[in-house]
C-alpha cells in the first residue's frame, strides 16, 4: 500500500468515513486532482477511490466540472458543494473527538505500563539486594 504522507492521517487502512474525510479535504485543497492522484494520496486502489468518490457525488457532496487542459484534453474538477463542506466539518469533528478519546486512553495505558514497570524494577532490585546480603546468587 502506498504511504500517505500528506493526508494528516496515520499510515494504516482508512475506514470509509476517514476516507471520505480525506477525499473531501484533498478536493477542497485541489479540486483538479485526478482519481489516480486521489488514490495515490489515499493509499488505496483506483477502483476503491472511484467507488468512494462516486458515493460522494451521488450524495450531492461533490459535483463534477469539466474543463480543457492545455493539451486539448478534457479534464475534471471535483468541487465540494455546500453540503459537502458541511459534511467535511461534521466528519472532521467526529474524527477529532474519536482520536482525542483514543489519545486519552493511550495516555492512561502508558501511565499504567510505566507504573507496572517501575514496580517490577523495584521488586527486582529488592530481591537482588536481599540475595546479595544473604550471600546467595543465581
Amino acid at each position: 500500500m502506498t504511504e500517505r504522507t500528506d493526508t494528516g492521517f496515520a499510515d494504516s487502512p482508512l475506514d470509509a468515513e476517514e476516507a471520505q474525510l480525506v477525499i473531501l479535504r484533498l478536493l477542497n485543497e485541489d479540486p483538479e486532482l485526478s482519481q489516480r492522484q486521489l488514490a495515490e494520496r489515499l493509499g488505496t486502489s483506483l477502483g476503491k477511490t472511484h467507488y468512494l468518490l462516486h458515493a460522494l457525488l451521488d450524495a450531492g457532496m461533490v459535483r463534477v466540472r469539466r474543463f480543457r487542459q492545455s493539451d486539448r484534453k478534457l479534464a475534471y474538477a471535483y468541487v465540494l458543494t455546500p453540503s459537502g463542506l458541511r459534511e467535511r466539518i461534521r466528519l472532521t469533528s467526529a474524527f477529532l473527538a474519536r482520536k482525542e478519546r483514543q489519545f486519552d486512553a493511550l495516555k492512561k495505558t502508558i501511565e499504567l505500563l510505566k507504573n507496572e514497570m517501575n514496580t517490577s524494577l523495584e521488586q527486582h532490585a529488592a530481591s537482588e539486594g536481599a540475595r546479595s546480603r544473604s550471600g546467595t546468587t543465581k
